[in-house]
């Protein structure tokens, strides 16, 4: 977590301070702040967000969540089932959050990568939208995502992110519903839960 003097208490600064950090997820740098008004505020604004836009929460398991949003063996099940990652689970919120978290409705996605693990397990939830300007083609590595995004050059944990698909998207409901397609395809969800019947 030192490589580029960044240390781990100057980001969980950041955190606490309500500010923005960029760290890395299995595809692409994430944006991630505290889920709270002020934070949120901040993070819409470095980012040219529309509010209408809601953004995901990174966590560290769904059990770190619970006091967030209600889940069920369903939503454990198909985590287990597909690549540690490559999943956000949309999941029904215990109560009504800011609109820009989802409101009624809140978009999980468990960390696989070991620095954010460490953080996430550190802070707790953080939000995990793509660290880049809305609308722009996101960079795969975070300090060059967190210079772009006019953050301070302590403002992220360096580390070079793969690329590629974004998680696919997963409204668990009673039953799953696929939500947008990244790194799973919609019919490896529907495949899966056929095998449940």
């Amino acid at each position: 977590m030192d490589d580029d003097n960044n240390s781990f208490s100057a980001i969980i600064n950041y955190l606490n301070n309500n500010d923005s950090i960029v760290y890395p997820t299995s595809t692409l740098p994430a944006l991630g702040c505290k889920p709270n008004k002020i934070a949120l505020d901040r993070l819409f604004k470095i980012k040219n967000r529309s509010a209408e836009l809601p953004v995901s929460l990174g966590v560290i398991d769904l059990e770190q969540a619970s006091y967030l949003v209600d889940y069920d063996n369903l939503s454990i099940e198909i985590l287990d089932y597909f690549p540690k990652g490559s999943l956000t689970l949309i999941l029904p919120a215990k109560k009504k959050l800011d609109q820009r978290l989802g409101g009624d409705w809140i978009a999980i996605r468990p960390v696989v990568e070991e620095k954010a693990i460490e953080l996430i397990s550190k802070i707790g939830p953080i939000t995990a939208t793509s660290a880049n300007i809305s609308g722009k083609k996101p960079l795969i590595d975070c300090k060059k995502a967190a210079l772009e995004l006019k953050l301070n050059k302590d403002q992220f944990i360096s580390a070079q992110t793969k690329g590629g698909l974004p998680s696919t998207l997963v409204k668990v409901d009673r039953t799953v519903t696929v939500m947008r397609e990244g790194l799973i395809s919609r019919q490896e969800v529907v495949d899966w839960s056929k095998k449940l019947t």
